[in-house]
């Protein structure tokens, strides 16, 4: 019997996706002036108000109150109606040293010997539904915000009342085989500007997400995803009616909690750890991605049609607990999940360590996975620019994503025989 499967998406606006944003902007900046940083900084975001917290070990020094005010403009707050504004919210900052007895498990004499940053179980998943290996109902949910951000900030005389939070979900309708059938239902919310009359508001947001917004999204598939519109969707948009109030005046944002949006929209599964505000020896963050990367690499190369890699630590200890593989019964080899898993580890060095240096982690390249995800992005060299305390000036060409690229798609297929 056929099913339906949601997933939901936020906007860099989001009070949550606020609190990311800042936190990842702080681990960059470290690891632009501090490659070697170990870093956990946590951000709360409510009215008016910034709270910075964490542990630091780090060689440099940063001004984070001129970070988190830069963040928070290039998101948009910076209207004083917003009720969070970048220019005159308050920033608290309680960040302080990383504890000794933490650090002496992860740091060894030996770099290759460098300990998981804390115990834990970390997932990676990938499909061959859509072309970047993601579920399909969390990417179409990504893109309709990401339309909605690109009309804010580059076309704000197409849609002019858009502010910056919103919300997307995207339900899918499944075969028993697995197979995406048509789109189901389509919902949105997007905080806008006050209008005169609840009804003409109502009716125009409508109007131009369905006329405007999706139509753009749309175009952007490949045919047989555009297949999936119908007329038959069910759309939710604003369904609350007036979302004036929004933000971090709306509701109070933390970092880390979104931590769905972040990986597959709820396919596959999760460890519980977030990322933001995370330098890698958390493997937390690194080993995440370590996972997608097996896991898109062993899709890509015609292993699996799915594939679900769980990998797990003990604090302060370099070797993992273990590897879990779970194809779904769609692996194309004559193995089991186990004997699949056992060829996988001698594939991929999953020591901390091998990580950082495999995907090059310790670059600053963190603050482009705040917003719309942490997986599925496109893999590409970027030049970035720092500024210290000191206005010293700072150039880094940096690898974005590098988790997801089909780098060792050839290695698998020669060790599977595919």
């Amino acid at each position: 019997m056929a099913y339906l499967f949601t997933s939901e998406s936020v906007s860099e606006g989001h009070p949550d996706k606020v609190a990311d944003q800042i936190s990842d902007a702080l681990i960059d900046h470290f690891m632009a002036f501090d490659p070697t940083s170990k870093v956990a900084c946590e951000t709360l975001v409510t009215t008016g108000q910034v709270v910075l917290a964490g542990e630091v070990n780090t060689t440099t020094y940063l001004d984070v109150q001129a970070i988190t005010r830069e963040v928070i403009r290039k998101i948009g707050y910076t209207k004083s109606e917003y009720m969070f504004e970048a220019n005159s919210c308050g920033i608290l900052s309680a960040i302080h040293e990383q504890s000794a007895d933490i650090n002496q498990g992860v740091d060894r004499a030996n770099p290759e010997d460098q300990g998981a940053g804390d115990q834990g179980m970390m997932f990676g998943f990938a499909t061959k539904e859509t072309d970047n290996y993601m579920p399909l109902a969390l990417d179409l949910a990504h893109k309709i915000l990401q339309e909605l951000s690109n009309i804010r900030n580059n076309e704000p005389s197409l849609i002019g009342y858009l502010r910056p939070d919103a919300k997307s979900q995207v339900t899918i309708e499944y075969s028993d085989n697995h197979v995406p059938q048509r789109i189901d239902t389509i919902v949105v919310s997007t905080q806008h500007d006050d209008f005169a009359a609840e009804a003409d508001m109502l009716a125009k947001i409508k109007k131009d997400i369905v006329e405007i917004v999706i139509p753009r999204v749309k175009a952007k598939l490949k045919p047989e995803l555009q297949a999936l519109f119908n007329d038959a969707i069910t759309y939710h948009i604003n369904p609350t009616g007036k979302f004036v109030i929004g933000g971090p005046h709306g509701d109070t944002g933390l970092t880390g909690r979104k931590i769905i949006v972040d990986t597959y929209g709820g396919k596959g599964a999760h460890g519980g750890g977030a990322f933001s505000g995370k330098d890698p020896s958390k493997v937390d963050r690194s080993a995440a991605y370590a996972t997608r990367h097996i896991a898109i690499n062993l899709v890509a190369a015609g292993l699996c049609d799915q594939v679900l890699v769980q990998v797990s630590y003990a604090i302060g200890v370099a070797k993992p607990c273990g590897l879990f593989i779970d194809t779904y019964g769609s692996a194309k080899v004559g193995l089991t999940d186990g004997e699949i898993a056992k060829k996988v580890e001698a594939i991929f060095d999953m020591r901390p360590y091998f990580i950082e240096q495999r995907l090059k982690l310790r670059n600053p390249i963190y603050s482009e996975t705040a917003a719309y995800g942490h997986m599925g992005r496109k893999n590409e060299v970027v030049t970035k620019h720092f500024v210290g305390p000191n206005g010293q000036q700072l150039t880094k060409e940096v690898e974005l994503f590098t988790w997801e690229k089909l780098d060792y798609v050839d290695t698998v297929k020669s060790a599977f025989g595919l």
